[in-house]
């Protein structure tokens, strides 16, 4: 099972609607489901989806052989793209991570829009959950 906050699934379909016609991918970096508000249900060591990298579009000195080299090593355990003209699959020209969450128009969040799968492109059963990172402040 994949486990992914609503939030997450939110910002990521409209990251690809504002990109649309043109394609987004970016990292997606899970947390503890005993750090996240509102995951009791969960066991406290299940890893859920929760935080995604900016994408840097058009920008492809960053990225090297399916590598976004703007994104710290390390940072990611799953990838976002998604395909304005295309299947909910992975395709060969995807950025290939241990996860793949995939989106399609109309950018909803519905089992025929948005798909996780896994790196051999095997779909994967997903929950969404309705659950929160701790809140984070900027110190100086």
């Amino acid at each position: 099972m994949v486990y992914v906050t609503r939030g997450l699934v939110d910002v990521l379909l409209d990251l690809a609607s504002d990109a649309d016609p043109s394609g987004v991918t970016t990292g997606v970096s899970i947390t503890s489901a005993s750090e996240l508000e509102g995951a009791d249900d969960l066991p406290p060591d299940t890893p859920v989806f929760t935080d995604f990298f900016l994408p840097d579009p058009g920008n492809s000195v960053n990225a090297v052989f399916g590598v976004n080299l703007s994104t710290p090593a390390g940072q990611t355990q799953g990838r976002f793209v998604s395909h304005p003209v295309g299947e909910l699959e992975v395709t060969r020209r995807d950025d290939l991570a241990q996860v793949v969450f995939v989106a399609v128009p109309p950018w909803d969040v519905d089992e025929n829009s948005f798909a996780a799968f896994d790196r051999s492109g095997e779909r994967q059963p997903l929950e969404i959950v309705d659950a929160s990172p701790p809140g984070q402040s900027l110190s100086d």
